[in-house]
């Protein structure tokens, strides 16, 4: 029997350039900025246009239908009266970015999310287009912008050719007939024809994320939060924006404010559209929460405007606490509790994402008192990252996670903790610990979950390095930049593995088992010695006995007489003790007295009181020598002061009692211990890092 062909999905037509950058002033087109940051180097604008010149094809422009009327008008809180788009670009997005740029000098976001305007140069003496430079801007040959030409034709040329001509000499009318020639060219690049396939408003988003996919000769694909962050483009514009500001926080450091910025995670628009999805929906698959922005009834299957923005609201309320940073700075403390000190540490960011929607909720929804969620969720985070239990399926194991959470009702801040814990240790049984961890440990994979796991265990137990009385803490801190700190060291060296016991095998060599955290001093000292020759030298040179001694095999997890074992047992030994290590950090984080030292966010209040005592403190114990210059930016300058021996300051050629009074007098705001950073030896530390790393017994 034939089959008949189904209902044809698109149709096609074609418009000129000029009519495109109407539809985009309109409103009647969603152009990127809108969409994707703009990827495309500005070469690639420029072979773009010299293609358009030469008369060549560029390609079609794939559009979708929005369904919605001309002239219609976005509803929604933070809507004003805006012209709701009839299509939505799918395919063509750069190309068409680039050319309304040059077209009308309307700026385009880059990837870090400054922006910048696309200028292209047009030589018309061999009708050649080039990129503007510097050295562009000098020749008088070149054009070296060419937007005025749609802007004021005649006012452009007129004043190209009197630049040439006090360049050349006079230019008869013949040269001036053919470079007015090839200036209109350029201008009449307005009616280069593109033919547009536009997808009809009924199809959903896997179809039309289909047919991208068929037709994109390079292959990108679109996902879900693609789609949807488009959506929030149409409807709900400063959404999106709300969501791009906080990213591009993320990536720098604020002085003399509090930003997002952290050590961990640099989020980008998606990932937070993931957190805010799963606050405000309690779910992960993205599919089902575009259906529901849409308006879709997930029961019904029907889509009303009303029911759209009411799940827009829902999902700004959601937004609002995501990007709240007195919340983002309080869950970050939970990792610092969890003994995770940098994005060095983080093997998955979903773990770092997933947690703060948990932490979000129960914040918001459950009520949870701030010191028992930071508990909680230090506690889950430390099982999810070690667990791994974001990777692989992570949608489907959120949204399995969330739906215990549906039995206690909101409020119930007791039925939130107990059901977290439920979870942690339903999943962290005496099986793990003596089982499935030292298991996960028999590895080489420096950036290991289990790994990872054990050095945050270390932070958490405030241990010692290797053989030194510097805490793991202090000098893993991502705040400080060490020229030569601490390092991994082979506990059986790589040499004596292979000359005596004839191992080569780098994948038994580099066993995480095999591996302690030690100064590089110590490093080299022990160099490539047989382990039962270093240790006890070692031991001797650095005085370690009793209490102290028990303490390092037990931090560092080493089986009696470790130094003279076969090195299979050693490390199958080692996996067992360092697993109970981890297991042993993981109940410290229950330990309600358990409270680890934070550095004060960006942009606390300046101490009132103390700062003089613990400047000197950190001098008289040589922290801080004194002559150190210790440096601030202010804007773009940098301000220097130095150290001197009673703790004073001196800059300016005046002498100053602490950091407060200096800071005072030059007009810096913050909390100066993280103005200011000192120029030591081997790196430039923050005051306030040095002076948590090293404890002075003055109170903060």
């Amino acid at each position: 029997m034939e089959q008949r062909m189904s209902r044809t999905l698109f149709r096609t037509t074609r418009f000129d350039l000029d009519h495109l950058v109407k539809n985009i002033n309109r409103g009647d087109v969603a152009l990127p900025d809108t969409q994707r940051p703009f990827v495309w180097p500005n070469r690639k604008v420029r072979d773009l246009l010299d293609s358009m010149f030469k008369g060549f094809p560029v390609g079609y422009l794939l559009f979708w239908a929005t369904g919605a009327e001309v002239g219609a008008r976005a509803i929604g809180v933070d809507a004003k009266d805006e012209t709701v788009p009839r299509w939505l670009i799918v395919d063509g997005q750069q190309r068409l970015t680039s050319l309304y740029s040059a077209f009308t000098g309307h700026p385009v976001v880059r990837e870090d999310y400054t922006e910048s305007r696309i200028r292209i140069a047009f030589r018309p003496q061999d009708a050649r287009f080039e990129v503007t430079d510097a050295a562009i801007e000098k020749d008088p040959e070149y054009l070296a912008d060419i937007t005025p030409l749609w802007k004021d034709y005649k006012a452009t040329v007129r004043t190209y050719l009197k630049r040439l001509e006090a360049a050349r000499g006079t230019i008869d009318q013949n040269m001036r007939d053919e470079i007015d020639n090839q200036f209109d060219r350029v201008r009449d690049l307005r009616a280069y024809p593109f033919e547009v396939v536009e997808l009809d408003a009924a199809m959903n988003e896997e179809h039309v994320a289909e047919v991208f996919v068929r037709i994109n000769s390079e292959g990108i694909t679109l996902n879900q939060a693609d789609f949807i962050l488009t959506l929030m483009s149409v409807f709900r514009e400063k959404a999106r924006k709300q969501l791009e500001e906080f990213a591009r926080a993320a990536k720098k450091p604020s002085i003399g404010g509090a930003s997002a910025f952290n050590w961990y995670i640099q989020p980008q628009p998606d990932q937070l559209l993931r957190v805010a999805v799963a606050v405000a929906f309690r779910r992960a698959v993205l599919k089902h929460a575009y259906s529901i922005l849409r308006g879709k009834d997930l029961e019904t299957g029907e889509f009303t405007p009303e029911r759209r923005d009411e799940q827009f609201d829902r999902l700004q309320q959601a937004q609002d606490h995501l990007v709240n940073l007195l919340h983002w700075h309080e869950f970050l403390q939970c990792l610092e509790r969890a003994g995770f000190r940098g994005s060095k540490m983080i093997s998955g960011q979903n773990a770092i994402l997933y947690s703060y929607a948990l932490w979000l909720i129960g914040r918001v929804d459950y009520q949870v008192p701030l010191d028992q969620l930071k508990d909680v969720i230090a506690r889950w985070f430390f099982m999810a990252h070690t667990t791994g239990r974001y990777s692989g399926s992570f949608e489907t194991r959120f949204e399995a996670d969330v739906a215990r959470l549906s039995a206690p009702p909101a409020g119930d801040a007791h039925g939130f903790i107990t059901t977290l814990e439920q979870v942690i240790n339903d999943t962290m049984t005496a099986d793990y610990w003596s089982i499935i961890l030292p298991n996960q440990l028999a590895t080489s994979a420096a950036k290991s979950p289990a790994l990872l796991a054990y050095i945050a265990a270390l932070n958490i137990l405030d241990a010692d390095i290797l053989l030194s009385s510097s805490k793991v803490r202090s000098r893993l801190d991502p705040a400080i930049t060490l020229k030569k700190g601490i390092e991994r060291h082979h506990l059986f060296p790589k040499s004596y593995l292979k000359t005596a016991l004839r191992i080569t095998d780098t994948r038994s060599v580099n066993q995480i088992a095999n591996f302690a955290l030690v100064d590089w001093s110590d490093n080299i000292a022990i160099s490539d010695l047989a382990p039962a020759n270093y240790w006890p030298e070692q031991l001797a040179a650095k005085a370690l006995t009793g209490h102290k001694l028990a303490q390092t095999i037990y931090w560092h997890a080493l089986p009696e007489g470790w130094e003279r074992m076969p090195f299979d047992e050693f490390l199958a030994a080692r996996r067992k003790r360092m697993a109970l290590v981890v297991r042993d950090a993981m109940n410290r984080l229950a330990d309600p007295s358990y409270e680890p030292r934070y550095i004060d966010p960006a942009g606390a209040a300046a101490p009132e009181q103390g700062v003089d005592t613990e400047l000197r403190a950190l001098v008289d114990t040589d922290v801080l020598p004194s002559g150190t210059t210790i440096v601030a930016d202010d804007g773009p300058t940098q301000i220097a002061a130095q150290v001197l021996p009673d703790g004073r300051l001196y800059a300016n050629g005046e002498t100053y009692d602490g950091l407060i009074e200096l800071s005072e007098v030059l007009g810096l705001k913050g909390n100066p211990w993280f103005r200011w950073s000192a120029e030591l030896a081997d790196a430039r530390v923050v005051l306030g890092v040095l002076r948590e790393a090293h404890d002075t017994d003055v109170p903060t």
